[in-house]
């Protein structure tokens, strides 16, 4: 009969072996995908709470501009002449000098 629980012990194998392949499979989780997720999340307010005027900025919906106003949770930005938008911090992701001096993949 076929065992249903692929991480049952075998015959001869330690009981212990099964839980340290999980805690291992859980370390590797953290050190891949959890941990560098928590440092771009702490980058992205960094930047955010470090706006000023005249910085130059990039939305999540592509739209380059200059700040020129900032306040607690929200930017007004100018991408043309006399024309402005209002718009979420959370919605400013990037400087454009920033984009262009990463290395191509």
């Amino acid at each position: 009969m076929n065992q249903l629980f692929l991480m049952a012990p075998q015959e001869g194998q330690s009981p212990y072996s099964s839980i340290i392949f999980l805690v291992l499979i859980v370390a590797v989780f953290y050190f891949f995908m959890i941990r560098p997720q928590v440092k771009r999340q702490k980058e992205a307010k960094q930047f955010r709470e470090g706006l000023k005027k005249g910085d130059k900025v990039i939305t999540t919906g592509g739209i380059y501009g200059r700040i020129v106003e900032v306040k607690d949770s929200y930017a007004f930005i100018e991408i043309d002449t006399n024309v402005k938008i209002k718009i979420d911090k959370a919605a400013l992701v990037a400087n454009p000098a920033d984009i262009q001096n990463q290395p191509q993949k």
